[in-house]
């Protein structure tokens, strides 16, 4: 079902045309000059999930039914290369705030949609910069999802 629910968000960040949307498997781990992304990239990830049962159904495989309060993690990354300080001209500050921009389009779509039938919404919980030394420009997003019959 997990997997479902990456390919679902693949498919509904689709319209934003970012170059790399994919599962998170620490592409952006590797501190080279040589990521195996494009840039802006959107990771997902399954971080977590909380399980709870809810009874049995003999017509199901497993009998024993849970719901679980899942953690998605979107991880929104960008090269950053231009200068946004206040003396820089105003097409730099652009292109060097896009990402801000990402991410609140990608939290347009996401925030509310249910991924599949399985699932309820997606509703933001968190969101925090990932300090790093290299030029890339990294925030995680991290959305509950509750799944039922898992």
């Amino acid at each position: 079902m997990e997997d479902e629910v990456i390919q679902a968000i693949q498919n509904r960040l689709e319209p934003l045309l970012i170059p790399y949307i994919d599962e998170d498997w620490g592409q952006l781990d590797y501190y080279s000059p040589n990521f195996p992304v494009q840039w802006p990239c959107t990771l997902i990830d399954i971080i977590s999930g909380q399980y709870d049962n809810i009874g049995r159904d003999k017509t199901q495989a497993p009998v024993n039914r849970q719901t679980s309060e899942t953690m998605v993690s979107l991880t929104i990354a960008n090269l950053k290369l231009t200068n946004t300080s206040k003396r820089a001209p105003q097409l730099q500050k652009d292109a060097g705030f896009s990402i801000w921009k990402l991410k609140e389009d990608i939290h347009k779509l996401l925030h509310g949609w249910k991924p599949t039938e399985f699932t309820g919404a997606m509703i933001r919980t968190r969101f925090a910069r990932v300090k790093r030394d290299d030029g890339v420009q990294e925030y995680t997003v991290i959305y509950s999802l509750g799944m039922a019959n898992v």
